[in-house]
This record gives C-alpha cells, sequence and structure tokens, in this order.
C-alpha cells in the first residue's frame, strides 16, 4: 500500500471458506488515506465479528442464500453498507422508518441518487435494473428470521459444516485443514478431485467444487460446502459415498 492506493478489499470468510484475520487491518489502510472494503458471507455476521467492529468503511456480499432460489445461476441481489459520512455517495436507494401523522409505522424514500430523482449533477446512479423482487424476498426472510434467528443459522451451518469436516477426515486417505472455516472448508483426496465428483456425481450426490477448475496445481483438492439446508443423513451419506470411491 502507498499513497496511490484507493483501497483495499478482503473477503472473510475467503476463497477456500477460511475466515481471517482482519484485526489490525483498517488502521494499515487508512494511514496511506485508503478505505477498507470487506466482502462477506451475510450469514456468517450471525456469528462473526461484523467487519464494522474492526474498522471496515465499507461492507459487501452476495445475497442470495437470504431467503432467494437459485434460480438457474439468476438474478440474485447484492449487499452493501457503507458508514453514514459515505452515504451519499452510493448508488441507489434508503428508505427510512418514520410515523405518519396519526402515528402509524410507515417508510418513505431518504436518500435517491437515481437521476430521474434528483439534479443530474448530483446523481451518483442511473441503474435501470430492477431487483425489487430479490430484495423483498431477503427483506421477508430477515424479519422471519429476527436476530436471533440469524444467529441460530449461523450456527446451523457452522457446526454441520464442522460435523462433516471431522467425519472426512476420519476416512483413510483424506485430509482436512486446520485454518478456522464457517461453512467452507478444503478437502485432499486419495485421488483426483474431478475423479472423485464424477462419481459421487453418478449417485447424485454433490460432493463440491472441483478446485483444480481455478487452482490446476491443486488437483487433489475438492472445496465442500455445508449449510443449514444439509440434513445429518445427507452429510453421512456423502461420507459413505467418499469412503467407497477413495
Amino acid at each position: 500500500m502507498d499513497s496511490n492506493t484507493a483501497c483495499i478489499v478482503v473477503q472473510t470468510p475467503n476463497f477456500f471458506g477460511q475466515i481471517e484475520e482482519l484485526e489490525g487491518l483498517a488502521e494499515q489502510v487508512h494511514a496511506v488515506k485508503a478505505m477498507l472494503v470487506v466482502v462477506v458471507d451475510p450469514i456468517s455476521l450471525g456469528l462473526l465479528k461484523p467487519p464494522g467492529a474492526y474498522g471496515a468503511d465499507i461492507v459487501v456480499g452476495e445475497g442470495q442464500a437470504l431467503g432467494n432460489g437459485l434460480n438457474y445461476g439468476g438474478p440474485y441481489l447484492g449487499v452493501f453498507a457503507c458508514r453514514e459520512k459515505d452515504v451519499r455517495r452510493m448508488a441507489g436507494r434508503l428508505v427510512g422508518q418514520t410515523v405518519d401523522v396519526e402515528g402509524r409505522r410507515g417508510f418513505v424514500l431518504t436518500l435517491a441518487t437515481r437521476e430521474q430523482h434528483i439534479r443530474r449533477e448530483r446523481a451518483t446512479s442511473n441503474i435501470c435494473t430492477n431487483q425489487a423482487l430479490n430484495a423483498l424476498a431477503t427483506a421477508v426472510h430477515l424479519a422471519a428470521l429476527g436476530p436471533t434467528g440469524m444467529r441460530t443459522l449461523a450456527e446451523l451451518c457452522y457446526h454441520k459444516a464442522h460435523y462433516a469436516a471431522q467425519r472426512i477426515a476420519e476416512l483413510d486417505g483424506y485430509q482436512v485443514g486446520d485454518a478456522p472455516f464457517f461453512k467452507e472448508f478444503v478437502v485432499k483426496c486419495p485421488q483426483p478431485a474431478a475423479e472423485i465428483a464424477r462419481q459421487l456425481n453418478e449417485q447424485q450426490i454433490l460432493p463440491g467444487y472441483v478446485l483444480s477448475r481455478s487452482y490446476p496445481e491443486r488437483s487433489h483438492e475438492l472445496l465442500v460446502c455445508v449449510t443449514e439446508m444439509n440434513s445429518k443423513a445427507q452429510i453421512d451419506q456423502l461420507v459413505k459415498a467418499l469412503k467407497e470411491v477413495a
């Protein structure tokens, strides 16, 4: 980082599912007058410290898992948050909660950045796609969960994933790393991961992402993800299948 650095973008959990240690990073970024942008799995924040608590300026993430289906690859929605001092530089709209003249709860558009709504020279957005349906589904999902439900959801993902990792690590020929993770973890396999995935796909089991697709040198590794949607029986079935194909 130097005076030419505008921002630093980090992801936690990272591509391999590992939780990054980011304490103290914000101070280093701000020392060169840059901004810290953290990419998160929103569900992980039911357990992990929120990025704002360790100095992040902007937080972004993929919101698909918050009540939206996979929909053959989209559309999804993004999650975007910033500190109040930067809120007028955001692209999009902010809706605030208020009360009407009779004291009833209501909602009002408190910030609009589109040129259709304000003077063109002040606009920061002319985005014209409409993802309101996805956002509405997420709003309903989060409202139904509530703060305690969000924590429960995160705990389900965490404990199910760690149960799966423990069972897989007990198999001969398989290794699971010891880095802290949330719901994704890397499994080192006794034979090429693509071959293991092929055999499990024939059994209608999706074992995970073959890492050699992104990292050719990691031909024997699978990236496995376990969420609240996976039952113990499904995890045990995966473990049994991995043992058989080894």
